[in-house]
This record gives C-alpha cells, structure tokens and sequence, in this order.
C-alpha cells in the first residue's frame, strides 16, 4: 500500500446501503448511477423510489462521465480538520441529467466557470475508497 493511501486523512463517505453499491462501483473506476428501469429516469442520491413515476424498478447504469460545472461555493474557513482553504466544492450535471456534488481537481477556485467541460477522474484515497472527482476537460 502507498504512503499517500495510509496518510489520507481527510472522511470518508459511508459505505452502507445504496451508496456501499455505488462506491463499490467507483472502487473499479466505474461511474454508475442508478436509473429507473420503467420510465428511464436516472437518479442520484440512489434511493428505493423513482421520483418520476414512483417506480420500485430500477438497475445500474454507466454514466459517460462527462458534464459540465453547475455551481459551486469557495470555503474559506474549514470546517472541519485537514482542508486546506480556500477550495471549492462543485455541483456537477452530467449528461445524464443526474447532478453531484464532488471535488475539481486542477481548477483553482477563481477559475471555476459556469458550465465548463468536466469528466470523472477517479482518486484510489485508501485501500478500500475511491471517490469520483472530475477534472476540466
């Protein structure tokens, strides 16, 4: 194991329910979102129930990976230990419709625009987490 893997230090997501599923995805460098298997609606929080139609039906589908930035805010005093400011969270929409929030790596925060070009790009943060991250394309 690196040392950049023991030294990670920052928290990690729960791994439960759905979103053990969809971290086990990202653990192979898979974006994948569920999407309602009735009227075709992809969702993310992945959740039981299909806001649209209310369907129960659901599967696991690839993403493409790419979107744009949609918003974002500049922290300028963390919040919690081991971030260093500022940074920018981001919401990104990807071209499936689904939205998240993730991190931008490479972009300083006065760099950020309205609408620009992302694509996933995976960080292996311990042994057991990968997070989808997304870098300007």
């Amino acid at each position: 194991m690196s040392q950049d893997l023991l030294d990670y230090r920052k928290p990690l997501p729960a791994r439960k329910g759905y979103a053990r599923e969809f971290y086990e995805f990202c653990r192979k460098h898979e974006l994948r979102f569920q999407r309602c298997a009735d009227c075709g609606t992809w969702r993310h929080i992945p959740r039981d129930l299909c806001a649209k139609c209310a369907s129960t039906r659901w599967e696991w589908g690839k993403s493409s990976g790419r979107g744009k930035v949609f918003s974002w805010t500049t922290v300028m005093q963390p919040m919690l230990p081991n971030f260093e400011t500022p940074y920018s969270p981001v919401v990104v929409e990807l071209e499936e419709g689904v939205r998240m929030v993730t991190w931008l790596v490479g972009v300083k925060p006065e760099e950020l625009r309205l609408d620009m070009p992302v694509e996933v790009a995976f960080e292996d943060v311990t042994a057991e987490v990968t997070l989808p991250k997304f870098r300007k394309t």
